[in-house]
């Protein structure tokens, strides 16, 4: 795998909000900004349609988003009426936040894939259910009593960041869009969320990845409210899914371009073959709970201290390991408020 967003990957070095590129005949790359985020800024990308432009991801729903994204068009030689189509890879905020007043402003459609469209109502409109669902989570997995309501309420923050828009159009699994010059097809990838899509042109070589695949980091895949089954298993087949998709260029939502999806298929696999290890290893010792198990677990920044969203987005993160290793008989649950997992004891030969 290398960098081919060079200037993207100078701009992160440097904690400066990389410049809008044209990345090739007829592709722009906008960076619009995140607030008080780690990730900095989403990639925005626009392209050039016969009859406007086409826009896949669109960022926040934040005044400063908003400028950004009309500055990236500006740049590109276009306004935001211009804009025909917002393609959105999933329903996350800084992807889905800024769909709605694109369509206001411009009459654009927006597509999403039936699986998140599905989410919408209750994760930005009807919440009480979700945050109550989410609380009974949060007790079962042992996260202490006092911080409980701060995590379980933590994403309706984030939530603020979006402008609520339905869907004009569902977009399945292999799925071409109807985005004049391109032959972008939709692969479905569920594991981030429960619809995330990628999009894969055979023509230009180019899979845009969403947060699906990232060059630096690996996407958070959570046990939520809203996605309650497998959602790491359903990552690592999603994986299998894109590793030999034909591309010379990947084009993430995060971060910088760059080349060797399969490389990086290989390293992303083998940091969940880590971490799944982490946790056997740290079961060694006797049942823990999930929250326990997050305590004890190696992340990128202190889990003390951090906000209660990443609090919450770790632990899920955590039971997305347990339940992978539960459905591979690897580890056991003894039910409760709190649950607690060991391991599977080993049959006798």
């Amino acid at each position: 795998m290398h960098v081919t967003g060079t200037l993207q990957r100078e701009s992160w070095d440097a904690r400066v909000l990389p410049p809008v590129e044209r990345v090739r005949p007829g592709l722009w790359s906008i960076p619009v900004p995140m607030p008080d985020s780690p990730l900095r800024y989403v990639l925005v990308y626009a392209l050039e349609l016969s009859d406007g432009f086409g826009l896949i991801d669109a960022g926040w729903d934040t005044p400063e988003a908003w400028q950004a994204l009309c500055d990236g068009l500006a740049v590109a030689g276009a306004e935001v009426a211009d804009v025909r189509a917002v393609v959105v890879t999933h329903i996350h905020p800084d992807h889905y936040g800024l769909a709605g007043k694109v369509r206001e402003a411009s009459g654009a459609w927006i597509g999403l894939h039936p699986a998140d469209a599905a989410l919408l109502v209750g994760r930005y409109v009807e919440t009480e259910q979700m945050i109550a669902s989410m609380t009974d989570l949060l007790e079962v997995s042992g996260v202490p009593r006092e911080l409980v309501p701060d995590l379980a309420g933590s994403s309706m923050q984030i939530s603020s960041f979006v402008r609520m828009a339905p869907p004009d159009r569902l977009i399945e699994d292999h799925d071409v869009l109807e985005l004049a010059g391109w032959d972008l097809r939709a692969v479905w990838t569920p594991g981030h969320s429960p619809g995330h899509l990628c999009f894969h042109s055979p023509s230009r070589r180019l899979v845009l990845s969403g947060d699906h695949v990232l060059p630096r980091i690996s996407p958070n895949i959570s046990v939520h409210t809203q996605q309650i089954h497998n959602p790491l298993a359903d990552y690592l087949e999603s994986l299998s899914i894109v590793e030999h998709l034909e591309c010379d260029e990947v084009l993430p939502g995060h971060e910088w371009r760059f080349a060797g999806l399969a490389d990086r298929v290989d390293q992303l696999r083998e940091h969940h073959r880590a971490r799944l290890d982490e946790v056997l290893v740290a079961l060694v010792a006797g049942p823990l709970t999930c929250w326990e198990l997050t305590t004890k677990l190696t992340w990128s920044r202190p889990l003390e201290g951090s906000t209660p969203w990443l609090q919450r987005a770790a632990s899920g993160e955590t039971l997305a390991h347990l339940v992978l290793l539960e459905s591979r008989g690897e580890v056991t649950r003894t039910p409760g408020r709190p649950a607690r997992f060991e391991l599977a004891e080993k049959p006798v030969s």
